[in-house]
């Protein structure tokens, strides 16, 4: 029974870090990441200034960025969700250590999410602190894919168990492993393309900026320390090489993650390790298409937020791969 609840805590933890992490986005592309200029208040507040009263002390004690009340609520509705999400991984973690000599219970992965989402605390307070730095903005992104992957990977471990299950194939424990890793890391360069606003450096498709191989900068591209707009002159081109750089990206997970998936697909040996693969295949595609029409209509933002949901999804159908391939019988 405690593993039922286990399971279906897991579940409501993963559903409420998808949206999340599709909230981030939004708060993001809308540039409200700045809506409220401290933290973990808004403009002093445990709400955004409503009162012209409220609204004037706010622009007195930050005079460098005047209240906007919508921007300050899609920020701060952003933060509220955090706090359930604390809770849904202190229950998990108190869960597992009461059941901890049940081995068919988690133990680490529940542990394993109280620091991280610790340190997902301390990172969105230091993108508001440091003035939406893109190195902090990309680790903020990858730690909330990283805490939605635990989480699904938790609500996968306790399910309830299959009747029949005809032993997980070794050649793909590895295979889906790297899968998983490639995806994260091409989540890391959309993170770092978004951060940097590079989204829009190549225009057009599949040329950039009408031809083949543009003027590029890529020692202005990948600089950590880097602050928004700090590149100068050379910012264009650096920028349209972290843009190329996310393009070359998207090809090698459609032929890397692609091809694992596909595979897994047609040779898996049971069920869940074919629908696996199969939805590994078809978000990868859907991902690939959205991000081929954002470029080509400008970057809407409807597309713009779906992109980073349909990527969340592509973590869950990677980590659901991975469990395919190392269950035991």
């Amino acid at each position: 029974m405690a593993e039922v609840w286990f399971h279906r805590v897991a579940l409501i933890g993963t559903l409420l870090t998808l949206v999340i992490v599709m909230s981030g986005a939004w708060v993001r592309l809308t540039d409200a990441g700045l809506g409220c200029p401290d933290w973990p208040g808004c403009y002093g507040r445990l709400t955004p200034p409503m009162t012209a009263q409220d609204v004037a002390v706010g622009n007195a004690a930050f005079p460098d960025n005047p209240v906007d009340s919508g921007r300050a609520w899609r920020e701060m509705l952003h933060r509220y969700a955090i706090p359930f999400l604390g809770g849904i991984v202190l229950i998990l973690a108190l869960m597992a250590l009461w059941q901890r000599k049940d081995l068919l219970m988690p133990l680490w992965f529940p542990l394993l999410l109280v620091p991280l989402l610790g340190l997902q605390a301390l990172l969105g307070m230091l993108t508001v602190t440091l003035q939406l730095k893109p190195i902090v903005v990309t680790a903020h992104l990858l730690g909330g894919m990283t805490t939605l992957a635990v989480l699904a990977w938790i609500a996968l471990r306790t399910r309830p168990r299959p009747t029949r299950f005809l032993g997980a194939q070794r050649g793909f424990r590895l295979a889906a492993l790297v899968a998983l890793f490639v995806v994260f890391a091409q989540i890391a360069l959309g993170g770092w393309t978004s951060a940097n606003y590079a989204a829009l450096a190549c225009p057009d498709f599949p040329t950039c900026q009408s031809q083949w191989w543009p003027e590029t900068d890529f020692n202005a591209a990948f600089v950590p320390s880097r602050s928004l707009g700090a590149a100068g002159e050379a910012d264009s081109t650096g920028r349209t090489a972290i843009h190329l750089s996310h393009r070359l990206g998207a090809l090698f997970t459609l032929i890397v993650v692609g091809g694992i998936g596909l595979s897994a697909a047609l040779r898996g040996r049971d069920r869940a390790m074919k629908a696996s693969g199969a939805s590994v295949v078809l978000i990868l595609l859907v991902q690939i298409g959205l991000g081929i029409s954002i470029v080509l209509n400008g970057l809407p933002l409807a597309q713009a937020v779906a992109h980073n949901g349909v990527a969340a999804l592509l973590v869950l159908a990677t980590v659901s791969l991975n469990y395919a391939t190392w269950r035991l019988a």
